[in-house]
């Protein structure tokens, strides 16, 4: 009887313990829905759709996801706790065992300020085709893709158009160096196009300052003039190294800090690029310029250095860091809370005014909160005048006070890549535009 009475009170304690570990998992689980929530709007491109009908909260989807944060078991069932984090890989609904998970788009709600595309990535503009970031997906791999099939759809109509052209004209230019942009250029030089590539900043894009020491690569991708690459995880150095291998062996030449200011289509139906320095004229062009656009600089000493950021992708990668984020705007204020969170980190937010104004009342609160608790130290009335390896000199009240530091983000606003596109004739909406609606835009242009 004794051993019976042992045994069913070490099955107890079991069941007791394995409750606890969920309930605390599920707590901690909210958590971090909650911090990663600040600001979320939801799911802004392919996301996965989770029916809870069939649902076993099994967490197979949670464990799948390399981004992280991005789903959640609550309740017993798989979530969706962070839409603007998910890249649309679909790992999740490959790893869900009943199969209820399925990949779907964000609504029109979501998507109005994405441009319009085709299956072929085309937009409303005939020959100027989207990859990457812009068209709604952020995923290197979804890049690499993208930008390799762009040409592969402007080689197979490249013939014709040259017919139709006189005059010294490229068969395809190019906007931007990142992951999109380099896979378009290298697959144009694979298939024998003449091609300019055109980069505002330097090499590599936004991944030249990605802050993940790895990026996930969640299956094989086909880079042009190598073939399958099978490696899943790579550094972000060991990935600029292949690219600048991959482009040093295709002879492929970047116009790096060569900003586009206009791409007009001329009345033969080919395109003007004009950049700060020159004025190139092509049949077609590939914009893989990502979402983010081109962030305000202070302009100040020292702002050029590598420690220096204008976006903050992945705070996780930050602990035991000196940081300071400048700005008073929702990004800033989330940005520093996100950071203060980090093991070890010692996070100072500076803002030019004596008060936050136009926050929203939930970031208001939370960094009211920060503030009282020590998390985030914020210092009204100042401003950065100097960015040194090691430290930061800010004026405060007309005096300077120098910080130690490590990294530094800014937070100061910027031009939105919709205000280029919509510039340039590109329509926003939905991301499914058919061929009939592409010839009916053209119609209306």
């Amino acid at each position: 009887m004794l051993i019976y009475l042992a045994f069913g009170l070490l099955l107890l304690l079991a069941v007791v313990s394995h409750v606890f570990r969920h309930a605390q998992k599920e707590r901690v689980a909210k958590e971090n829905a909650e911090r990663a929530g600040l600001g979320s709007e939801g799911a802004r491109a392919q996301h996965p759709h989770i029916d809870v009908t069939w649902c076993i909260g099994c967490g197979a989807c949670v464990t799948a996801c390399p981004e992280g944060d991005v789903l959640a078991v609550l309740g017993g069932k798989a979530a969706l706790v962070n839409g603007p984090r998910c890249i649309g890989h679909g790992l999740c609904a490959e790893a869900c065992p009943v199969g209820a998970i399925e990949i779907v788009m964000a609504p029109p709600s979501m998507t109005a300020d994405m441009p319009q595309l085709s299956p072929e990535y085309e937009t409303s503009l005939e020959n100027l085709f989207i990859a990457g970031e812009l068209g709604g997906l952020a995923l290197i791999k979804n890049a690499v893709n993208q930008g390799r099939e762009c040409i592969d759809h402007i080689a197979s109509r490249v013939g014709a158009l040259r017919r139709r052209r006189v005059g010294e004209i490229l068969d395809v230019a190019v906007v931007g160096a990142g992951p999109a942009g380099l896979s378009a250029s290298l697959r144009a030089i694979e298939k024998g196009l003449s091609c300019i590539t055109i980069e505002a900043e330097e090499f590599g894009g936004t991944v030249a300052k990605y802050p993940r020491q790895k990026l996930v690569m969640t299956s094989p991708v086909e880079f042009p003039l190598y073939g399958k690459f099978k490696k899943l995880e790579i550094g972000k150095e060991e990935l600029m190294t292949f690219w600048k291998k991959a482009a040093t062996k295709a002879g492929l030449k970047i116009r790096e800090q060569e900003r586009v200011e206009q791409i007009r289509r001329e009345p033969d139906g080919a395109f003007t690029v004009e950049t700060s320095k020159a004025k190139y004229r092509a049949l077609t062009v590939v914009l893989a310029i990502g979402r983010r656009g081109s962030p305000r600089k202070l302009d100040i000493p020292g702002e050029d250095l590598p420690k220096v950021m204008y976006s903050l992708i992945e705070a996780e990668a930050y602990t035991g860091k000196r940081i300071l984020v400048v700005g008073g705007g929702d990004s800033a204020v989330e940005a520093a809370m996100g950071l203060a969170y980090q093991k070890g980190n010692k996070v100072t937010l500076s803002y030019r005014k004596d008060v936050f104004s136009r926050l929203k009342e939930r970031n208001n609160q939370r960094i009211r909160e920060c503030m009282r608790s020590g998390k985030v130290q914020v210092i009204f009335n100042s401003q950065p005048t100097e960015i040194r390896p090691n430290s930061v000199v800010l004026e405060v009240a007309g005096g300077e006070r120098e910080l130690p530091n490590d990294y530094v983000w800014i937070f100061a606003g910027g031009t939105s890549p919709n205000a280029f596109l919509t510039s340039i004739g590109v329509q926003l909406g939905r991301t499914d535009l058919s061929a009939t609606a592409r010839a009916e835009a053209r119609e209306v242009a």
